[in-house]
């Protein structure tokens, strides 16, 4: 059945791309040799999660090749929450420091994002200006362009797609559930052996978002603000299929890893046999570089998982808005997003449409390896949009008070 949701992403792709104003190719080339002019010499202090090493390695990568090629100095701003950015941001904000922030550029999206944008707190838009943004197609991929059902209007630049899924052990794991319901059943029948971090993590409220959209019986709810009584109606369901699940987690749901990196740490130790990925390539990454025994593997809920892409956004007050923009339409290139896809560096699927690329640039993602544990694409199965981003503070809240002792 055709998705209301995916039909509404779809027209309002189609608005915005109307809206833009036509700018001539000229004054653009123009416009942006002077700004990678002007970039040269400058620091990028690019604010970003930093709770796993490949992902580390990755921005490592990217400092050194826009410090060869741009003359910028990027320094990775190590973060444990993106909330630790969005913070900083506000209480500078506060304190009148309109300009010479501390934050250049944030990998972001979902609720922090519009907690900034609403208060108009990010620079742009932008990301109609970086010349790599001409290589996504925002019709086909209309998550690059709208976040948490929310148009982006370019105030942050796609930088990678996400998808829930599960990674499990085939050694111990014969027949994977391909929904909720019956996530649900193997857990009952294999008690002990599956962990969800604890929210506020991003994976564990993830999958208390994809709860929320299988059991709920009004799902066009989750598009608008999650007002108090659109809340409790909505998850009316959630709560007792948790509570029905949580004896038979790990630790009979009487501790939670603290997020997702933990919780595959879990796996690969032998104490659980399945855990969630919001990364499809994930397993074959960490299969590569030694953290995951090989006979791990990834497998989709059949019925549809939560997909979404994430962001780099410029802070309003940022000191360098100009060489976050350079560094931006960096992370777009082919080769920085064709180095990003592949498992033994990143494995983040790309943004970009292949039939948009170069036959050059195309064989990038050709020659990428698969992996032993990924999925091919038409094998990931339907996707859902991500409710409106005012659900996801009130699931943690009430998880927290429910379930924190």
């Amino acid at each position: 059945m055709p998705s209301p949701v995916r039909h509404a992403a779809v027209a309002l792709v189609a608005l915005f791309l109307v809206a833009l104003p036509a700018v001539p190719a000229a004054a653009e080339d123009a416009d942006w040799e002077g700004i990678v002019a002007r970039a040269r010499g400058t620091t990028v202090r690019f604010n970003a999660w930093a709770g796993d090493a490949a992902i580390n390695d990755y921005i490592a990568w990217v400092g050194a090749e826009v410090g060869h090629r741009y003359g910028i100095t990027l320094r990775h701003v190590k973060l444990s929450d993106t909330a630790e950015a969005v913070a900083r941001i506000l209480a500078e904000t506060a304190a009148g420091r309109t300009t010479g922030g501390s934050v250049d550029l944030v990998w972001i999206n979902g609720e922090n994002f519009h907690a900034l944008k609403d208060r108009g707190l990010l620079y742009g838009p932008f990301a109609e200006r970086l010349p790599n943004f001409s290589l996504v197609d925002p019709v086909a991929k209309p998550t690059t362009i709208t976040d948490s059902t929310l148009p982006v209007e370019g105030m942050e630049a796609p930088w990678g797609t996400a998808q829930l899924v599960l990674i499990y052990d085939s050694a111990r794991v014969a027949l994977t559930p391909g929904s909720i319901a019956e996530l649900a059943e193997w857990a009952r029948l294999h008690p002990g052996r599956f962990a969800y971090p604890a929210p506020p993590d991003f994976l564990g409220t993830t999958f208390l978002k994809q709860v929320l959209i299988e059991t709920t019986q009004d799902a066009a709810s989750l598009r608008l603000p999650a007002e108090d009584e659109r809340f409790r109606a909505a998850t009316a369901a959630l709560w007792p299929w948790l509570d029905r699940l949580h004896p038979h987690l790990w630790r009979r749901g009487e501790a939670f890893p603290q997020n997702g990196p933990a919780a595959r740490q879990l796996l690969a130790d032998g104490e659980v046999d399945m855990v969630l990925s919001f990364n499809p390539t994930e397993a074959s990454s960490a299969i590569a570089q030694g953290l995951l025994p090989a006979s791990v593997r990834t497998a989709a809920f059949r019925e549809g998982s939560i997909a979404n892409s994430h962001f780099v956004a410029i802070p309003k007050n940022a000191s360098a808005p100009e060489a976050s923009m350079v560094v931006a339409n960096f992370l777009l290139s082919p080769e920085a997003q064709a180095r990003k896809q592949n498992p033994d560096h990143w494995g983040d699927f790309t943004v970009l449409a292949m039939d948009r690329l170069t036959p050059d640039d195309r064989r990038l993602f050709d020659a990428l390896p698969l992996g032993p544990a990924t999925l091919p694409p038409d094998r990931l199965g339907p996707t859902f949009v991500e409710p409106h981003p005012s659900w996801t503070l009130s699931l943690e809240r009430a998880w927290q008070e429910r379930y924190r002792r």
